[in-house]
Parts: C-alpha cells; structure tokens; sequence
C-alpha cells in the first residue's frame, strides 16, 4: 500500500513533468524548429527534476534546532523538520496515552500492567520508526536517535530482566497474588526509576514536536521517582 506522502510526491512529480512537457511544447510551437519531441522530453525530464529537488527541499528546509536533556546524557542538540515533528508528535502521543509512564506506588496497581504497557510502548515505537522516512541529514541529532535510545538503553533492558522472571513465578504460582512474588519490592523500585527514565524521553518527544508545557499534559507522572 502506497502510503500518503508517496502518493503526494508522486503526484507533484507528475504534474511538474506534465508542465514541462506542457513548456516545452509552447517552446517548440513558437520556434517552429526540428525535433520537437525531443523537446518534450527535455522539458518532462526538467520538470520532474525541479519536483524532486522541491519535495528534498521541503524535507530539508526550516530546519528548527532544539536542545534537551535526557537521561545518561548531558543536554543534546537535536535538528527538526515538518517530518521529523510529525513523527515526534506520533510517539508523544503514543507514549503519554500509556499508562507504562504512570507511577506505580507500592500499593497501587499491577506490575504485570505496568510490564505489558511497556512492552506495548516498545513494539509502538518501533512501528513508528519503521513507517516514517529517515530525517534527511542535518548538523544534529534526530529523532530515531531519541527513539533507538529509549527502545535500547531504558526499555530493552528492563523487560529484558524483569520479565521472564515475573512469568516464571505467574507459571509456577497461579494460584497466589502478585504481591506474593519475592521481587516484588524490587521490581517496583526499578519500575518507578525505568517510569521516570521514560518520561524524559516522552518530554523529550513533546520538545521535538512543539507541545508546549508537555509537563501539564503528563500531569501526575511529573513526581519524583523512589531511587
């Protein structure tokens, strides 16, 4: 399936190219010389060129330059177009709407939900990275870099360790509450540091798309981790 943006450079290419075409013939009318037909083509081809270099145009111009902070590292620049704010856009909403960021005290919810949000969040971004066109080069950082970061350093590791061993004691101990688990405390720690973790990130998608005071929309999410 031929996703929206192709169908609009498509369609762009193919209008520059009948214009050109279009040019050309006028050209060639009025010169009333040989080989027209050949200036047709010369005039189709030109046009097409003009709308790819305005479609790479488009991509690339109005760059916008935002710097933030994020977890493990020191304030970042990071370089934004039209595209890359869509995308940002995409993944803040698809984080915030979660409940993986909201935290989880040690007499509130389930880790289990907590666990399966995150997992959603991870398998949602990567769809969101694998849908959009890479951000066209630039003096900066972009967004997957964001994104790859949060999916690689914050929530891979965390469900790679936390994950298998709640299932093994859901597997052996159906029976009993969650509350029963012996990692229970732990894993509700490290929870709450991966939830607070992650919300930067998400603040850090807002940033990239333009939201302004992404900290009123996370709301209740904005309290200090237990570490």
């Amino acid at each position: 399936m031929i996703s929206r943006t192709a169908r609009g450079r498509t369609l762009r290419v193919a209008a520059a190219a009948v214009l050109g075409a279009g040019g050309a013939t006028a050209l060639y009318t009025l010169n009333e010389a040989g080989g027209g037909y050949a200036f047709v083509l010369v005039g189709a081809v030109l046009g097409a060129l003009i709308a790819l270099g305005i479609d790479l145009y488009r991509r690339t111009a109005r760059l916008t330059e935002v710097r933030i902070s994020i977890p493990q590292f020191s304030e970042l620049t990071f370089v934004v177009n039209d595209d890359a704010q869509r995308v940002s856009w995409q993944l803040f909403v698809e984080s915030v709407t979660r409940v993986s960021i909201q935290r989880l005290e040690d007499d509130e919810g389930l880790i289990r939900e907590a666990l399966t949000s995150l997992y959603g969040l991870f398998s949602t971004t990567r769809d969101i990275l694998r849908a959009a066109r890479p951000s066209a080069p630039g003096e900066g950082l972009t967004v997957e870099y964001l994104a790859v970061n949060l999916l690689n350093r914050e929530l891979r590791p965390f469900l790679s360790k936390w994950h298998p061993r709640l299932r093994e004691f859901e597997s052996a101990h159906p029976e009993l509450p969650e509350a029963d688990w012996p990692y229970a405390a732990e894993c509700r720690s490290e929870l709450r540091r991966a939830q607070a973790h992650t919300r930067e990130y998400v603040i850090g998608f807002a940033r990239l798309a333009g939201v302004r005071d992404p900290e009123l929309m996370l709301g209740a999410t904005g309290r200090d981790p237990a570490v």
